[in-house]
């Protein structure tokens, strides 16, 4: 099965989510009271904070600078 960008796109965001709302549990279900120092709690923080970075730059708008000119000895501007 060949699989499309689009889809691929889509089964990230799907399994980026799914992550997100394990993670997001686990810290909701996490046992108080919880001190600053927990490394366990601000490591799940931390991975928390990752895949929403993931989900955010899956969704961003990426700019790819082009050159004026088609080619280099054309001379005119691909405007």
């Amino acid at each position: 099965m060949t699989d499309t960008y689009a889809q691929c796109l889509t089964v990230a965001r799907a399994e980026l989510l799914a992550a997100h709302r394990l993670i997001s549990g686990e810290i909701r279900d996490y046992p108080t009271p919880i001190s600053g120092c927990d490394a366990q709690f601000n490591h799940l923080l931390a991975e928390r904070q990752r895949i929403s970075g993931a989900m955010a730059q899956l969704e961003a708008s990426v700019f790819v600078p082009t050159p004026r000119t088609p080619m280099p000895a054309s001379g005119v501007e691909s405007r």
